[in-house]
């Protein structure tokens, strides 16, 4: 019997990948070609993001993908100079966490935007993105 081969698409996403191997490999994919995706729970509708293989609420295995698109309202941000191991070459950097209705996405804002222009409530849109070492990732822009 040959040996079966490991999947590590998650390898090339993000500034460190703490998950090389996941269930949810095709977020990579997805990302590669453009597309931020996330998971919904084919039993009982509920949405994931950053996506999941099973539901949290009735522990079904069957997800099926759908794409953050349109706009969100920014919840909240925060302006980091201080970093966990890995990402301090990035310093400073800007995180947030977007509104979508059904689900939450959090995520880095685009370097672009500056801190003034930041506020509470601001549409926002999802993009795939690269990071400095050509790795996959998605920011949010103002909308």
């Amino acid at each position: 019997m040959g040996k079966k081969e490991l999947d590590t698409r998650f390898a090339r996403f993000g500034t460190v990948s703490f998950a090389g191997v996941t269930q949810v490999n095709d977020f990579v994919d997805y990302l590669e070609d453009g597309r931020l995706m996330g998971t919904k729970c084919n039993h009982c509708g509920l949405y994931f993001f950053p996506p999941r293989a099973h539901c949290c609420q009735c522990l079904s295995g069957s997800p099926e993908w759908f794409e953050v698109t349109g706009e969100g309202r920014l919840v909240t941000y925060s302006t980091l100079h201080y970093a966990p191991a890995g990402f301090q070459a990035d310093l400073p950097y800007t995180i947030g966490l977007v509104d979508y209705g059904q689900y939450k996405v959090f995520g880095r804002l685009s370097p672009s935007l500056g801190e003034d222009a930041l506020h509470v409530g601001m549409a926002m849109k999802a993009k795939a993105d690269k990071t400095a070492a050509g790795q996959v990732t998605y920011v949010f822009e103002a909308a």
